[in-house]
C-alpha cells in the first residue's frame, strides 16, 4: 500500500515533521501492537513524497540542492532511519531520498552522481542500522535490504550478515 507524504514550503522551512508523522506514526502503532512487524513486514508498504516548494523560473537547482529541503530530510532521517526500506523505489523515491542526505552533483545528461565515499558511508550506515532494526521488529528483511543497496550500486555478501549476527 502506497502512502503519500505531502510537504509544503512552510513544513520544509520550519523543519515541521508533522506531515510525515501523521502518515507514518499510525502505521508504526499498528506494527508495534503486532509481534510479526505488522504492516512494516509487508513488502508492498511504500511511502512517497509530494513536495510543493515553488522556485523562481531562473532557479536551476534540483530540490536536493536546496538547503531547507535537505535539512528537513536530514531531520526526517534521524527520526525514521528505516524509511528508505519503505520508499517507492520504482518511482525514484530512494534515489531522491538518498540525494537529500548524500553529497552529489546533478547533471542533465548523467543525472545524480553521488560522492562515492559519502554514498558508501551512507549505505553501510543504513545496512547496520536497518539490519538491527529489522531484527528487533522480527521482520525477515535481509533480502529487501540487499535489494535496496543494489538500487544504490552496492552488492552485499551474505558473509557480512554473518558478522552482524
Amino acid at each position: 500500500m502506497k502512502h503519500a507524504i505531502a510537504l509544503t514550503t512552510a513544513h520544509l522551512q520550519s523543519l515541521d515533521l508533522t506531515p510525515a508523522q501523521s502518515v507514518i506514526d499510525p502505521i508504526l502503532s499498528q506494527s508495534d501492537e503486532q509481534t510479526d512487524g505488522g504492516n512494516l513486514a509487508d513488502p508492498q508498504m511504500m511511502f512517497s513524497f509530494e513536495i510543493d516548494f515553488p522556485r523562481e523560473a531562473s532557479d536551476p537547482r534540483e530540490l536536493s540542492e536546496i538547503p531547507e529541503v535537505r535539512l528537513w530530510f536530514i531531520r526526517l532521517n534521524a527520526q525514521y532511519p528505516w524509511l528508505p526500506l519503505y520508499l517507492d523505489w520504482e518511482s525514484g523515491e530512494l534515489s531522491r531520498y538518498t540525494a537529500m542526505l548524500v553529497p552529489h552533483q546533478f547533471s542533465p545528461i548523467d543525472g545524480i552522481r553521488y560522492n562515492p565515499e559519502a554514498l558508501e558511508i551512507f549505505v553501510m550506515d543504513k545496512v547496520f542500522t536497518l539490519d538491527s532494526w529489522l531484527q528487533q521488529k522480527g521482520i525477515d528483511g535481509r533480502s529487501r535490504l540487499k535489494f535496496m543497496t543494489q538500487m544504490l550500486g552496492y552488492e552485499l555478501d551474505d558473509a557480512l550478515f554473518g558478522l552482524l549476527s
